[in-house]
């Protein structure tokens, strides 16, 4: 039976009452559960094939996903997809350059988290320089004006607004096309005066935007 099973990470949590299926970046299956027998594993797994099967097939086609810079790859800037090369030299500096829309990341040494960590520095800087304008404008054009603006690298949430008004963007949003990062910027803003995903939410929203829909269902084919 094991044989026709996909291949997955069980992670043990005894204080989990439940049972959790997600999949990594990768659509690679994560499994976590309280300690249960691998019988009952085995009987969910064929139990949930079907839905597996689909979803790791939506995650394998999202766009924006972390590069394989062991063969030629893209990095997606603004919503375009651009080549992105790893160029050996010697000097013990790594750099990434985005030039004549090619990115390339110049090391005398093969570091995945390296390059991540030069890959993020380049979102965040951009995030810094181009969204305040946006808010801004948006803020502006909206009459809602946050507190404060933050800018960091999360793994789940595109933008948040706290009950204090401080928006947080996050710097992969540099991956997006300009309209959809409009629609997350002006999202964020609808949430200084609508703490819910209500109707008078989405009503202000829409005068903003009026193909905020479309923009939603851009960013669904987006990962963090």
């Amino acid at each position: 039976m094991s044989g026709l099973l996909p291949r997955y990470t069980h992670i043990i949590n005894p204080s989990l009452r439940h049972t959790y299926l997600s999949f990594d970046e990768a659509g690679g299956l994560i499994i976590k559960s309280p300690e249960v027998s691998r019988h009952y594993i085995e009987q969910l797994l064929l139990k949930k094939a079907k839905w597996i099967t689909r979803s790791r097939e939506k995650i394998l086609q999202k766009k924006g996903k972390t590069p394989d810079f062991t063969q030629k790859s893209k990095l997606y800037y603004k919503g375009i997809a651009y080549p992105l090369s790893v160029i050996p030299h010697e000097k013990k500096r790594t750099e990434l350059r985005f030039e004549e829309g090619v990115f390339s990341l110049f090391s005398n040494r093969h570091d995945i988290g390296l390059f991540q960590k030069h890959i993020d520095r380049f979102y965040k800087k951009e995030a810094e320089a181009y969204l305040p304008e946006l808010v801004e404008r948006c803020a502006q054009q909206m009459q809602l004006f946050p507190r404060d603006i933050r800018f960091r690298k999360t793994k789940r949430q595109w933008g948040s607004c706290s009950g204090e008004n401080v928006l947080s963007f996050n710097t992969m949003l540099m991956k997006l096309p300009e309209n959809v990062i409009e629609y997350v910027v002006v999202h964020e803003l609808a949430h200084i005066r609508h703490k819910h995903h209500q109707k008078h939410f989405w009503e202000l929203v829409e005068v903003q935007m009026p193909k905020y829909k479309e923009c939603i269902k851009e960013l669904h084919s987006y990962t963090t």
